[in-house]
């Protein structure tokens, strides 16, 4: 686990922004704490952002409910948030690595920043580390990549 998070971009207090968070309801807890971490940084970074909230079964619902919003536009970046935790089967790789696939497909056909924090762990308290933490949760480093990304797009598009 890297022990380097981005640093926290400058806040967009004048700009009006639109995030969405596709989140797996799958590792519930998990997810929840991401989210929150996610949104509670959002706020901070983007104050009068508008922030959706989409919930999907598992992590490889994600992909196409993603696919939806960013179709639908109006957002400046999407979040995917997800925790697949490895069993003793090549199930979670095998939805990993689709899932990854799917969200690069997507935000390079959309040109859109797409931020990928669907973790796959070996291990609950992995998990817990990246999910639940203050230290290094993943939540809050998916919205400042958002924020970044989305950023550095607008100012090479020049709106």
């Amino acid at each position: 686990m890297s022990t380097n998070p981005p640093n926290r971009p400058r806040p967009l207090s004048y700009q009006r922004r639109s995030f969405a968070i596709v989140a797996s309801q799958y590792n519930p807890e998990l997810v929840g704490a991401l989210v929150e971490a996610a949104r509670r940084e959002l706020t901070i970074l983007s104050p009068n952002a508008q922030i959706a909230v989409y919930e999907v079964p598992g992590a490889f619902e994600i992909p196409v409910v993603l696919q939806e919003v960013a179709n639908k536009g109006g957002v400046h970046a999407i979040l995917a948030l997800g925790v697949i935790i490895a069993g003793e089967t090549a199930h979670a790789e095998l939805i990993g690595r689709s899932v990854t696939d799917a969200l690069q497909d997507i935000a390079l056909r959309f040109r859109l920043p797409i931020i990928h924090e669907v973790l796959l762990v070996q291990n609950e308290e992995q998990a817990r580390a990246r999910t639940c933490g203050t230290e290094q949760n993943r939540g809050v480093e998916a919205a400042r990549a958002a924020v970044h990304a989305a950023q550095a797009v607008i100012d090479i598009k020049g709106r």
